[in-house]
Order: C-alpha cells, then sequence, then structure tokens
C-alpha cells in the first residue's frame, strides 16, 4: 500500500519546476492554485481572457502574500493547441477546467463537448510535452454513479472507485455524463502511452468558502437557496456526499506528489443530504429561513419541473428518499486526507455569502 505523508514525514512538494492549472478562475482551481502557491511552486494558470482583471483580482490579491509565483496564459477548452505555452516546461497537470452547471439548453454543445475535448486537448498536449510526468484530473463521483438508485444497488449499497457511472445519458443528467464521458477519455489517452502517469480525483458536492470570496459553481447556487427563502418551505431528502473544497485541494496536491499515488480516488467527508446540510447551518444561521421541514417526495415530484427545468420527475424518482453513500478509505489511507467537519464547511461558506453581499446580513 503506499505510504501517505505523516506529521514526521511531511509531504515532499517540488518546487523546482512550474505546473499548470487549468480553468485557474474556478472554484476548486483556486484552492489548488492557494496549496501549490503556499509551498513556493510556480504555477501556469489558463483562463479563457488573461485581460479580464476583474475575474484575475482575487488570485493575484491572494498571491501576492505568497511564496510562489502565478503566471496567466490564455486557453480555451475547444481549442486543441491553446495549452502548449502554458504547459511547456510543467512536470505537473492539473486539469481542472470543465463545466459546472445543471440547467443548460444544449448539453452536448455546452456540457459534453467541453468537457470530453478540453480534457482530449489537455491530454494529448501532455503527450507531446516532455516535461509532463503526472497530470492529476479533476472528474467527479458523478462519473461513478448517476443517481442515488445507483447508490443502493452498488455492492454493499456503497459507492468506490470501482465502479462506473452507466446510467446517465445526454438526455437524463447530462452533467454527471459528462463528466462519465471525459474521464473515460482521459484514462483511454492516458493508457495509450508510458511517460506519465494520470490519477485522478472525484469528488462529490464540493462546499466550502471561496478564493476572494466569488464563484460561480452550482455549489454557491444552493447554498444561496438555504438563506433567502426560496427553500424555507423544506427540502427533499436527498442524498449527497459533501465534501470541503480545501479538502478536496489538498487531495489534489497530494495526487500530484506522492509518487505512489494511482488510479481514481473518492473523495468525499460526509455521507450527508440536503436536510443534514440544513441542520449544520441551523446552530449558526437560524436567524435565516434556513429549511427545517422535510417536504414529502411526491410533493417534490408533482412541483419540481415546474420550478426547476432540471429537475425531473426521473430524477426525483431516482433520488429522492435515497441515501447517499461512499467508501472514502483509498483518499485517506493513500493520500493521508483527514476531512473537516460539515458544520465547518458549510458555516463557513454561509458566512462568506454574508460578508461578501450575497446573503443579506441579519
Amino acid at each position: 500500500m503506499p505510504h501517505a505523508p505523516t506529521p514526521d514525514s511531511p509531504l515532499q512538494i517540488d518546487t523546482s519546476h512550474p505546473v499548470l492549472v487549468t480553468g485557474a478562475t474556478g472554484y476548486v482551481a483556486g484552492w489548488v492554485i492557494h496549496r501549490l502557491l503556499t509551498a513556493g511552486v510556480t504555477v501556469h494558470g489558463t483562463v479563457r481572457n488573461p485581460a479580464d482583471e476583474a475575474k484575475l483580482a482575487p488570485l493575484r490579491t491572494m498571491a501576492a502574500g505568497l511564496p510562489g509565483q502565478l503566471k496567466f496564459f490564455r486557453a480555451d477548452l475547444m481549442d486543441a493547441e491553446a495549452f502548449g505555452e502554458a504547459m511547456d516546461g510543467c512536470r505537473t497537470v492539473f486539469h481542472t477546467a470543465s463545466p459546472f452547471r445543471l440547467d443548460v439548453r444544449d448539453a452536448q454543445r455546452d456540457l459534453i463537448e467541453p468537457a470530453r475535448e478540453g480534457t482530449r486537448h489537455v491530454l494529448t498536449t501532455a503527450n507531446r510535452t516532455p516535461s509532463v510526468q503526472r497530470v492529476v484530473l479533476t472528474s467527479s463521483c458523478a462519473a461513478i454513479y448517476g443517481d442515488n438508485a445507483d447508490v443502493a444497488a452498488a455492492p454493499g449499497g456503497v459507492l468506490t472507485e470501482a465502479i462506473w457511472n452507466t446510467t446517465s445519458s445526454p438526455t437524463h443528467s447530462p452533467y454527471s455524463y459528462s463528466k462519465t464521458v471525459a474521464e473515460r477519455t482521459a484514462w483511454e489517452i492516458a493508457s495509450a502511452q508510458t511517460r506519465w502517469t494520470l490519477v485522478v480525483v472525484n469528488p462529490c458536492l464540493v462546499l466550502g468558502p471561496a478564493i476572494g470570496g466569488e464563484a460561480t459553481s452550482e455549489s454557491f447556487t444552493l447554498m444561496r437557496q438555504f438563506g433567502d427563502g426560496r427553500m424555507q418551505a423544506g427540502v427533499p431528502d436527498f442524498g449527497m456526499g459533501v465534501v470541503d473544497v480545501r479538502d478536496l485541494a489538498e487531495a489534489h496536491v497530494r495526487a500530484a506528489y506522492l509518487p505512489q499515488a494511482a488510479g481514481r480516488y473518492i473523495v468525499a467527508g460526509h455521507n450527508s443530504s440536503l436536510p443534514e446540510i440544513a441542520r449544520a447551518l441551523l446552530p449558526r444561521f437560524a436567524a435565516y429561513p434556513v429549511p427545517r421541514r422535510i417536504l414529502p417526495k411526491w410533493l417534490i415530484w408533482l412541483v419540481a419541473p415546474l420550478a426547476d427545468r432540471s429537475m425531473t420527475r426521473r430524477i426525483v424518482s431516482r433520488n429522492v428518499g435515497y441515501a447517499w453513500a461512499a467508501d472514502n478509505r483509498k483518499s485517506r489511507e493513500e493520500l493521508g486526507l483527514t476531512y473537516r467537519p460539515l458544520e465547518v464547511s458549510v458555516q463557513d461558506m454561509f458566512q462568506q455569502m454574508i460578508d461578501t453581499g450575497r446573503l443579506p446580513s441579519r
């Protein structure tokens, strides 16, 4: 079994070569970059528009106080030649860039193609870049399961890294399908060569504060609904895993720098649910309209498609009322991860949204 770092043998991070982080302005990427800069690494971050100073400002502010260096490069997921300059000289590539949107008009155009072709373009560029030795891909537990009914059907009712999502499609849970095809593409490309190794991180729902207080992740859309009254009547009993974004960033860095790290890693701190997230908020934020009731499944089935186009009745049928469970032992034993309490993640995130004006102060 690979040996994880301990307090007596800390993680050894190579600072002699730059690393590439795609999608540098993303929610997860921000904390990955923070961890790398804290260790003194030079980070090449790709963004769609390096001239958008407003978008880059939180990263620039964060980087100014840390020992590493941050350099920005222009790149678009759909451009096969976009990543060469940014990757030049890098030993490690963190491919975090991928669209995370649930309500889309054209799933093929907006989710599936960018996820799959972006992964193909980054990894084929790694094939052409002699310095690259390891690629860490941000996949998702969505590439392991499609609906909570799939969790119930898993051996022992628990997800493991050996399982693949076989139930999502371009018309049913297209985001999950996009993550599945993107990860399969990555393994196909990696298995066709022997110079660099691929390690895949499979997180569940990511919560916690964002670098600079701003993020466009769907996680913030969900958390806002816990505090703005839209969920005041109650929430469905919808099971899900939760991981703190800071723990997820640490998982990426350990996947990159532990020589023995290999394969897929479920990164999930808690087998949780929407009602449990609400209960974790209440001790500090009882003045807000945090939901206190669980809505019956029949009611969710009836009204959900009217309130949210992405919440189809098939999704309600196959998810509400099902528990979510995953085995995170591989991440704990091989990467040496420890996970923050759920209360810390959700309360830190909610408080940041208040501090930045995304939720009113009470």
